[in-house]
């Protein structure tokens, strides 16, 4: 029982996980590193390589290890099974067209940063958490990307087929737009009339016609519930699901305090019956 205990606690420990920490970033650096052809074979980076995957392999046989004499327990552990994943990933074969592959699945290792840091795990909690309530905003985002593209195709087709000239243009302009980029130019086209303010593809400009009254009321309507409405609504979400996760946090941090002060207490109370029965 004396070595699970002794490895239950080194990979536990702060400064292993520090270890940790720093073998993630220098795995990373290495991936950097190989994006330069001149040192993409180098000796020295296949060596570091090698050294830092061995490196990961002891760490999960530790963190297994650590569960004896009850391993199943390693995973029933997500965060365990994500480690195997990537290290199994890891050990891919580096050769002949599965090279670039498997250089890119040691980008995975960066990943790991999400391990050691607590806070990255209150993030990514989080944002698993708001998936679901983010699907609806999607699905009303997508919505309304259909419903003013639709209405963009009639209103502006004629005056701008490059941007409204069918149903796919129309979303991809309006998707660009939700990025606040470009849209000026969108938006001048419609108010001033393809005439004066010259299309990417002037020869389209067949129907010039100038609508300024309707383009300011599409497009800053479009602006103000695309990118700041929907945009907030998404930041609102994380936010509270990131309240969730830490208060969920707290909570079992707090059940387990009162479960080692109750057992805490409960040792104390045997050892001085203990003590009675041998002064008895």
């Amino acid at each position: 029982m004396r070595e699970p205990n002794f490895l239950k606690r080194l990979v536990e420990s702060a400064p292993f996980n520090r270890v940790v920490t720093a073998l993630i970033l220098l795995a990373a650096a290495l991936v950097g590193l190989e994006t330069y052809p001149e040192l993409l074979d180098h000796p020295a980076l296949t060596t570091l390589n090698q050294l830092v995957l061995g490196l990961f392999a002891l760490e999960v046989l530790l963190r297994f290890g650590a569960e004896w004499p009850r391993p199943a327990r390693f995973f029933q552990n997500g965060w365990n099974l994500f480690d195997l994943g990537i290290v199994t990933l890891s050990l891919l074969p580096d050769l002949g067209g599965y090279a670039v592959a498997a250089r890119m699945l040691r980008l995975l290792r960066v990943l790991r940063l999400i391990r050691t840091l607590p806070d990255l795990q209150v993030i990514l909690g989080a944002l698993l958490r708001s998936i679901p309530s983010i699907g609806y905003v999607l699905v009303l985002m997508l919505l309304l990307l259909y419903l003013y593209a639709v209405a963009g195709v009639f209103l502006f087709g004629r005056n701008d087929p490059f941007h409204f000239g069918n149903l796919h243009t129309a979303l991809l302009t309006l998707f660009s737009i939700l990025t606040l980029e470009g849209w000026v130019e969108v938006f001048r086209a419609q108010y001033f009339g393809c005439q004066r303010f010259t299309l990417p593809e002037p020869a389209l400009c067949t129907e010039p016609q100038a609508q300024p009254l309707v383009a300011t009321i599409y497009m800053l309507s479009f602006v103000l519930l695309g990118t700041l409405i929907f945009l907030n609504l998404l930041v609102g979400i994380v936010v509270n699901s990131m309240d969730e996760m830490r208060k969920t946090l707290q909570k079992q941090s707090s059940t387990q305090n009162n479960a080692i002060e109750l057992l805490e207490a409960k040792l104390r109370e045997a050892q001085a019956l203990l003590e009675r029965i041998k002064q008895g």
